[in-house]
């Protein structure tokens, strides 16, 4: 007879799973500590380092990566039909090549072209990792196989960015894309002692594979039931977004992060002198960094504490904690609230989002499970592509630091001048550019940086460059853009309560 779960105990589950269960694994940790390693801190580097506007970082950072959620449609059908072990040779070939190149381009399409690059080497890898542990688990040990699996992306997404923030403290900016490529050389060295587990030869074409899943896609959408909770989880991913699209810039424009530092100091004093940035605080990314650290430590106790709870419920009761803690985040430069902001919505995280793909499997009919699964990351896409919106235009207007400095310039009558040309400097949508003598905005960039903008304007005025940011954030209230944050999380919340009151109840046909 066959050993059930429940005769399984704690280090009999971990000897349950088979070799390649361990390897996809790895092949997780180090390709999310690749891809987190670079998106906490890309951002920064786009408006920082190559001085694009917050609209440009949106659009670069919403579009990409909106089209790597929709793209596992098509590379996971690809996948099947040429087998996990090559496309996970092609991902990884896709990924070094072009994190290496991200440190190498500075013009917005360019930019733009090499992550998006970036993007279908994830989009590759994405789907088969996932494929790799479903076929190396089975009922006695998936849901435990799954968690383990989930903490090893956790753990990738917390050492990327903690140990590329001290990269680039040290070292420059090109460290971290280096960094990032080396953690996918690795992927592709353990590839190499790779066996792919048993998989069903596909006999169509590629053509008709991809054909195939879109049209199942469709199939599973015609279920009203459906595709109104997918629309509306459009709203929880738009503010679970800002976490990691908008708030490493809001941190670095706007939070004082010393007090920070002094406490890690006083906890171990080598990890913080590690982390200690110019400034005399931690960098973003490491704040940012704190939710991965959170999950890894309370997701099992929150999943315990939630496992009897109503799907629905979970999702709504998480949605409304994230909200408080999206809001916490953005409503204050203290960066005490800042670290509490985003612990209470790393709770929030950890009761609602592996509920979400719990509620899909319930209301799937039987036989349409995998069906019904392949449409979980639709809103994900979906809330990445209007995610620019609030990270890039809004920003732009309401919290971005350069922008809000040339409105305080312009009421005080001080220019701000590029040293190495000489010309004027203006900032708009597209960027730090140079004007002309008639006020013509010239076509190539500025040399100058915001900090040197800062710094620049703090002269001029006869004031340090801290108490100009404090003017700025007292004048403009930066801050207020959670409350955009915040109403989107509350039409989310209401639109699931309808939902759970309406269509939720109905029978599935």
């Amino acid at each position: 007879m066959e050993q059930s779960k429940k005769d399984l105990d704690f280090f009999e589950l971990f000897k349950s799973f088979p070799r390649a269960y361990w390897f996809a694994s790895i092949f997780e940790l180090l390709e999310r500590y690749a891809w987190y390693g670079l998106f906490a801190v890309l951002g920064i580097y786009l408006t920082n380092e190559l001085g694009f506007s917050s609209v440009q970082r949106g659009d670069i950072m919403s579009y990409v990566t909106g089209i790597l959620y929709f793209l596992p449609i098509i590379t996971g059908a690809i996948a099947d039909k040429i087998g996990y072990k090559l496309t996970l040779a092609i991902a990884y070939i896709i990924l070094m090549t072009g994190y290496y190149f991200m440190g190498h381009v500075t013009g917005y399409w360019a930019v733009f072209s090499v992550f998006l690059w970036v993007a279908i080497g994830a989009a590759m890898f994405k789907p088969v990792a996932s494929a790799i542990v479903t076929k190396s688990t089975d009922e006695r040990n998936s849901s435990f196989g799954f968690g383990l699996f989930y903490m090893m992306v956790n753990i990738g997404g917390f050492f990327g960015p903690l140990l590329v923030g001290i990269l680039r403290n040290k070292f420059d900016w090109d460290a971290v894309f280096i960094s990032s490529s080396v953690a996918i050389l690795l992927n592709l060295i353990v590839l190499m002692f790779f066996k792919e587990p048993g998989r069903v030869k596909i006999e169509e074409s590629a053509a008709e594979t991809i054909k195939r899943s879109v049209l199942n896609i469709f199939e599973a959408l015609k279920d009203i039931k459906l595709t109104a909770l997918l629309i509306i989880m459009i709203g929880f991913w738009l503010m679970f977004n800002q976490l990691f699209y908008t708030l490493p810039n809001f941190i670095d424009d706007w939070v004082d992060t010393r007090n920070i530092y002094e406490f890690i100091h006083s906890v171990w004093p080598y990890l913080a002198d590690e982390m200690k940035n110019d400034a005399g605080g931690v960098n973003p990314e490491q704040l940012v960094n704190l939710d991965a650290f959170f999950i890894m430590i309370f997701q099992i106790a929150v999943s315990y504490i939630i496992l009897k709870w109503k799907p629905i419920n979970a999702m709504m009761t998480g949605i409304f904690i994230t909200i408080m803690g999206i809001a916490l985040s953005f409503y204050t430069n203290n960066s005490a609230f800042t670290v509490l902001g985003i612990l209470i919505f790393a709770l929030g995280e950890m009761t609602s989002n592996p509920k979400f793909s719990d509620y899909i499997a319930q209301i799937s009919p039987k036989g349409k499970e995998a069906l019904y699964m392949g449409t979980y990351f639709l809103p994900i896409a979906a809330a990445n592509f209007l995610t620019g919106i609030i990270s890039g235009g809004l920003y732009q207007k309401q919290a971005d630091k350069i922008t809000l400095l040339f409105k305080y310039l312009k009421t005080k009558g001080v220019d701000i001048i590029d040293t190495a040309s000489g010309k004027l400097v203006t900032y708009s949508e597209k960027g730090i550019q140079l004007l002309d003598e008639n006020n013509n905005i010239i076509t190539q960039k500025a040399g100058i940086k915001r900090d040197e903008i800062m710094k620049q304007a703090a002269e001029k005025l006869h004031i340090s460059t801290h108490d100009l940011q404090q003017i700025l954030w007292d004048t403009y209230h930066p801050g207020k853009i959670w409350m955009v944050m915040a109403l989107v999380g509350i039409i989310t919340f209401l639109g699931l309560l309808i939902y759970n009151k309406t269509i939720g109840k109905t029978k599935q046909a």
